[in-house]
């Protein structure tokens, strides 16, 4: 039997079509049921201050030519130096040069926590000495000022000529959590 066969033999004198709207008529609510208006003003929100605890500007103001150093407790002499020799492969760098204040509080604070994200431990930040500038040393003071306070920072100084010299700074970054656990399970493994 064909289809068309089948149709007739369906479409008898006792046989009624059905009548179908083509049209679906959906309902709507007038009141949403959950008050989306929040959740937007909160994501469209400028990040809090919390998320990046630098400070804007620091107290006292660095010579440009002045030497930058810090070592947190427990960083190794021996480790301290080779960074200040910059015996360390440079993983990353950061360039702060035509940047503004607010620019470079930003960049300085995304850099330090993609380096421990990526696993980067040695990097350099180019932040220029402002000699001549209105202010000399703006950058370079803001620099000295916010690396300590981030935790992920385990020492800085400045770095040797042919990297910039008092212009530009090594930092030496803390393994990151993950990192941590790979040589865990690694000196568990050699210790047996």
């Amino acid at each position: 039997m064909s289809d068309d066969d089948f149709i007739k033999s369906m479409l008898g004198d006792d046989v009624e079509p059905l009548n179908v709207d083509k049209r679906v008529s959906l309902s709507t609510d007038k009141e949403p049921r959950v008050d989306k208006n929040p959740r937007r003003v909160a994501a469209t929100a400028a990040p809090s201050v919390e998320m990046d605890p630098l400070s804007t500007l620091p107290q006292e103001m660095v010579d440009p030519l002045a030497i930058l150093y810090f070592q947190r407790p427990g960083v190794q002499h021996g480790v301290f130096k080779n960074l200040r020799l910059g015996k360390y492969q440079l993983d990353a760098r950061l360039d702060l040069h035509r940047m503004t204040v607010e620019q470079a509080r930003v960049a300085v604070y995304q850099f330090v926590s993609d380096c421990v994200e990526h696993d980067v431990r040695c990097a350099l930040v180019t932040h220029g000495k402002g000699l001549g500038r209105e202010k000399p040393a703006l950058l370079k003071s803001c620099v000295a000022h916010w690396l300590p306070e981030l935790e992920a920072v385990l020492a800085f100084h400045s770095a040797q000529k042919y990297h910039g010299g008092s212009g530009a700074t090594y930092i030496l970054v803390r393994k990151s959590d993950k990192r941590k656990l790979e040589n865990k399970e690694e000196n568990r493994k050699n210790s047996r």
